[in-house]
């Protein structure tokens, strides 16, 4: 078995298993999981799984951080357990209206971004092979570049952008469950030729069309929006027609009046309506960016991250694509850069100064996955867990993103960040995205290292731990026997009488037997309650001189499932003798054929425990005299 079997083993046991999985995917870092009952996970044992950088619950989710690369291993390693991740359908329902709907928008860009990552890629590059500097070392200028290179080059870096529509409406219709061949199609009407190109009309070279005298027609190049909602509602008329179109006719006339009637409302219609929108959203956000004295960066560079801790950052993908499209530039991601360096640093100065083992070795590869553009295991595996980082860390980003807008810093592309993000900063920006960045990190790292975080109160801690066992020590010392009473009112029995081997031949401890004459349980001493099973028939308390204390009602109970069993207590419950801790009904046991007697034990090997000495006496009355060592 590889070491990523064991792991998706490991997982699907510490969240309940598959019968407690609605669905799963996954993004960039984390493995999303919704579940259908929360209760039986088992986070620690989650977050102390290898590979395990993290794991919390978001919108709805439980979403376990892996990092990149090793999450998609991950997650093919749990579908080959044989858990269906196609179904969307519980991951729609779960969460509040804006959660569902950033999460649906993701969906549909994600998929795409790795396009646009790589179109991004190639105008750093492009940027870089035209820059005099550069051109100067190999004793060239501008105009020794081939005209046909530049062409090549412009395939390369416009073609995503020139044909966006088709890209969306493709990745629409495929979440929305229509046929995405559709979606392509009507992607590319929206660019076709024969329509005015929208960046001839926007620069007054071409004029726009006028459809019955008022609508004005032009290509979508560049646009988001209006392929975005011709995706979203094409698809759901594509699945209302097959319902109602015959078989035999479904391939003609489906496709058929799903283009014919989508074009046309997206031409007409959904076009301009969100084409506007898309206008005012974009003008918004270009207003914002371009707030003066670097407020724009201070704001954004400080809030980006919690946005990050809150899951819907993707709604950012449709503003970058946007500044792109139009500016060709994207000022957002120098800012957010600053934002997730600062937050890296954060987390390299808690991993430099900690003597924690575990920690160091959770802190260094977290804040190299941060400054390779990855936050989320430096966030919160480390900076969130001891907050005061996380909080440097914002502060940190606050500096660097007002710098980044000072210097009106803005990247060839989207999408990559900090040290694979200087290849979008390949032209004379490259000084001062490196400069920012610095800086952030510099400012995190310092207010992490001064005043973030400590050793101290794992010290603390560890002493408390300390004092609490010399306290318990001195408790033992102090106590040199213990006499415990029935708990149960009944006859009491010898244990070599329990019509159960593994009692009679004393294999779980030494004790005594009581055949109940009434159904209740009290606790016969002061302490604590170790376990309650859960069909109730059996209970271990605990004294507080460590001494533990077996209930074991009946014989065979446990296939009652719980039936006739009444529990007033729970895990770590404080107990006073005397107290009722449960009831059972002596009749549902009869009925099932099984026996009421209930061995009272001291289980074997506790440290604590020197000798028992079992006493054959009634009711209230000791039946077991424990000698502590």
């Amino acid at each position: 078995m590889s070491e990523n079997q064991k792991i998706a083993k490991e997982v699907l046991a510490a969240i309940g298993g598959k019968e407690n999985i609605a669905s799963f995917a996954h993004c960039a870092t984390r493995l999303r999981i919704m579940v259908h009952d929360k209760e039986k996970i088992d986070q620690e044992k989650v977050e102390n799984i290898d590979k395990v950088k993290g794991a919390f619950f978001n919108s709805g989710q439980f979403q376990i951080i892996f990092g990149t690369g090793t999450v998609n291993r991950i997650f093919e390693e749990v579908k080959n357990l044989g858990i269906d991740s196609s179904s969307k359908e519980e991951v729609k329902k779960q969460g509040n209206a804006f959660q569902r709907a950033v999460r649906t928008f993701g969906d549909v860009f994600v998929p795409i971004i790795p396009v646009l990552v790589a179109t991004g890629l190639f105008m750093g590059l492009r940027g870089l092979l035209t820059q005099d500097e550069i051109l100067s070392w190999f004793g060239a200028t501008p105009k020794d570049i081939p005209p046909n290179s530049l062409l090549y080059t412009q395939v390369l870096t416009d073609t995503a952008f020139a044909f966006l529509p088709a890209l969306v409406a493709w990745s629409a219709f495929r979440v929305f469950g229509g046929s995405p061949v559709l979606g392509i199609v009507l992607g590319l009407m929206l660019v076709n030729p024969a329509l005015p190109n929208a960046y001839a009309v926007a620069e007054g070279t071409e004029k726009a069309l006028t459809m019955f005298g008022f609508i004005p027609v032009v290509g979508y190049q560049g646009s988001v929006l209006p392929a975005f909602f011709i995706g979203l509602i094409g698809a759901k008329f594509e699945k209302a027609l097959r319902k109602r179109i015959p078989e035999a006719l479904d391939l003609i006339l489906t496709p058929f009046i799903t283009l014919a009637v989508m074009i046309t409302l997206g031409l007409f219609a959904i076009g301009p309506i969100f084409h506007s929108l898309e206008e005012w959203v974009l003008t918004g956000t270009t207003a914002v960016l371009n707030l003066p004295y670097g407020i724009a960066g201070l704001v954004i560079g400080f809030f980006h991250q919690i946005i990050v801790v809150t899951g819907v950052h993707h709604i950012f993908n449709f503003l970058e694509i946007q500044l792109l499209e139009k500016y060709g530039n994207n000022p957002f991601n120098a800012i957010i850069t600053a934002a997730m360096a600062a937050q890296g640093a954060a987390c390299l100065a808690v991993g430099l100064k900690t003597k924690n083992k575990k920690l160091k070795a959770l802190a260094l590869p977290s804040s190299f996955s941060a400054f390779l553009g990855i936050t989320e295991p430096a966030i919160f595996g480390v900076n969130l867990r001891f907050m005061k980082p996380f909080i440097m860390g914002l502060i940190g980003g606050a500096v660097g993103g007002f710098l980044a807008s000072f210097f009106n810093l803005a990247g060839t592309g989207m999408a990559v960040t900090v040290i694979p993000g200087t290849l979008l900063y390949l032209n004379d920006q490259l000084f001062l995205y490196i400069l920012t960045n610095v800086v952030a990190m510099a400012v995190a790292f310092t207010l992490t290292w001064l005043f973030g975080y400590k050793d101290a109160p794992q010290e603390s801690s560890l002493n408390k731990e300390m004092k609490e066992k010399e306290t318990v020590n001195k408790i033992n010392n102090s106590l040199t026997s213990l006499e415990i009473p029935s708990p149960i009112k009944g006859e009491v029995i010898k244990l070599e009488e329990v019509p159960d081997p593994v009692f009679a031949q004393k294999q779980m401890g030494e004790g005594m037997a009581i055949q109940p004459s009434e159904g209740k349980v009290y606790a016969p001493f002061d302490g604590s309650v170790g376990l309650v099973a859960e069909t109730k028939h059996a209970i271990f308390l605990e004294h507080k001189s460590g001494t533990q204390l077996l209930i074991h009602i009946g014989i065979d109970t446990v296939n009652l499932k719980g039936k006739g069993f009444t529990s007033y207590i729970k895990p770590g419950d404080p107990v006073k003798a005397g107290q009722l801790i449960m009831e059972f009904d002596l009749d549902v046991i009869e009925q099932a054929g099984l026996s009421s007697i209930t061995p009272v034990i001291i289980p074997s090997g506790l440290p604590s425990v020197k000798e028992v000495l079992p006493k054959r006496k009634h009711s209230k009355e000791t039946v077991l005299a424990v000698q502590l060592g």
